[in-house]
């Protein structure tokens, strides 16, 4: 059997994405149950194709290449007893009475799984809280160390920049309606369904709430405004006042960049991370304008912003509107804690021959002080503009002068100087090296000894003739082409 098509399956999963998100949006529970409904029957489908195709390829080399993950032992226990319990004629009572909990092994997949094929995820700073309702955070952007004794008041100073973070868990429920016949699959195909509808539903309830999460019984927004003096009307945390951003000059991108390079107790920080977040529709008709340049080969290159950042693509932000922030100040956690059983679940009625279960999980993030993120209106981005700028030719040097003029380790008379140009030497050697260096880098040379061409670096062989007398002439010529000095030495060969 051929394998599955990767690109038609990613465009699937991408619209019913789509789908979810806007129903998250416009809190519409009947679109959101047909969009789960939706996305629930793709995973499945793939599932069965991907199980038929090895369904006779027992090696767990092969399975494992496939992405089916080899179970644990406490693993296997648990889908089986699951499995068990889904057959059952009373399924509800079955799994209540089985005690049921998602072991760590598989929630640790799912995590590792989110952050690695989820593009914000990966970028901010993401934790499985394993129960944890408190972390400590440093809110200091800067600290330094401070020479002298460690007296009570520097002590103070260092302990200051660290706060507690109440990271109370909300829930997030996951639906699993499974088909009858996928039952007989076994726990290998089980894990991977589950896995893969607690990817895509944390996935997309996270990157929601993290985005333009309210506060309220969800996690707060990057769009949100937090800190001291932030008004929370039941529970909801405010909005933050867009700022105009008309296009991606260095100048517009540097002062983003210095708001948020000072933290909320006014201490500079490392500026890394930068991630810019946009709707899908923007980034093809607004951000991909503007930082996309062709090179001197015709080439072009995408995303060329004037300070390294990554641009993500999310749902979750309407038309207009866009994020920058350092991602790493974005505190994220989720988690199963005591509560990650399947359920049967009465809330919601999908095909007939499906029966609909649930797992809970739980998260929470926040952004970590107020300056971190800003909210950008980008409605009348423009597109890069190419500046064409008229630079006047320089002026060719007329300089003609040597800087330096050496024969071999012989005296000249007079002391080399750039601006004399006869000299005398004497040698009993048969030859000397000579090397000149003109005062200017455009200038050339040619040097000639008793009217023939030499090069420059090259031995210099002195005849005996006409009474020892040798005649070396440099001649430099400028860069203008025109100007020309020339330096005579005349050499007695002894």
């Amino acid at each position: 059997m051929a394998m599955i098509n990767n690109d038609k399956k990613l465009e699937a999963r991408n619209a019913i994405r789509v789908k979810l998100m806007q129903a998250i949006k416009d809190n519409s529970e009947e679109n959101f149950v047909a969009a789960i409904d939706e996305l629930m029957e793709s995973v499945a489908d793939d599932v069965r194709a991907e199980y038929e195709e090895t369904r006779n390829e027992t090696d767990a080399r092969i399975l494992a290449e496939r992405g089916v993950r080899q179970l644990t032992s406490e693993e296997r226990r648990f889908y089986d007893g699951v499995l068990k319990a889904m057959k059952s004629a009373d399924p509800k009572q079955a799994l209540s009475s089985a005690e049921l909990t998602l072991p760590k092994t598989t929630i640790d997949a799912v995590f590792e799984e989110l952050q690695t094929s989820h593009p914000l995820l990966s970028k901010i700073n993401f934790r499985p809280s394993g129960g944890a309702v408190e972390i400590i955070t440093s809110s200091n952007g800067y600290q330094r160390a401070v020479w002298g004794e460690l007296s009570a008041q520097i002590v103070t100073e260092l302990l200051a920049g660290f706060s507690k973070v109440n990271t109370q868990l909300f829930k997030l429920t996951a639906f699993l309606p499974v088909v009858k016949a996928m039952l007989d699959l076994g726990p290998e195909w089980l894990d991977k369904f589950v896995r893969e509808v607690l990817v895509e539903a944390l996935a997309n309830g996270l990157e929601y709430g993290i985005v333009t999460g309210t506060g309220k019984s969800m996690p707060i927004g990057m769009d949100r405004q937090v800190g001291a003096g932030v008004t929370v009307v039941d529970g909801v945390y405010p909005k933050k006042v867009k700022i105009t951003l008309n296009d991606l000059s260095p100048q517009s991108v540097g002062n983003l960049l210095g708001l948020m390079a000072v933290d909320a107790a006014g201490k500079p920080r490392e500026i890394k991370d930068i991630i810019l977040l946009v709707n899908p529709t923007d980034y093809f008709t607004k951000i991909m304008p503007a930082t996309t340049i062709m090179g001197p080969n015709g080439d072009y290159k995408n995303n060329v912003t004037p300070y390294p950042m990554e641009i993500i693509q999310t749902n979750a932000l309407s038309s207009g509107d866009a994020i920058i922030g350092i991602a790493y100040r974005y505190l994220a956690v989720a988690g199963t804690g005591k509560e990650g059983k399947i359920e049967y679940s009465d809330h919601a009625r999908f095909l007939d021959d499906e029966r609909v279960y649930m797992i809970k999980a739980y998260a929470n993030g926040l952004p970590m002080d107020n300056a971190a993120f800003q909210l950008l209106d980008i409605s009348n981005l423009t597109p890069l503009a190419y500046k064409v700028t008229a630079v006047d030719a320089r002026t060719p040097s007329s300089d003609a002068t040597l800087g330096s003029l050496k024969i071999g380790s012989l005296t000249l008379s007079p002391t080399f100087a750039a601006n004399t140009t006869a000299y005398t030497a004497s040698t009993t050697n048969t030859k000397n090296k000579i090397d000149v260096v003109p005062a200017d880098a455009g200038a050339s040379v040619v040097i000639t000894l008793n009217n023939a061409i030499v090069p420059n670096g090259s031995d210099l062989t002195w005849s005996s003739a006409n009474s020892g007398v040798n005649t070396v002439v440099v001649t430099v010529t400028a860069e203008d082409g025109t100007t020309q000095k020339a330096y005579t030495v005349t050499v007695t060969k002894s």
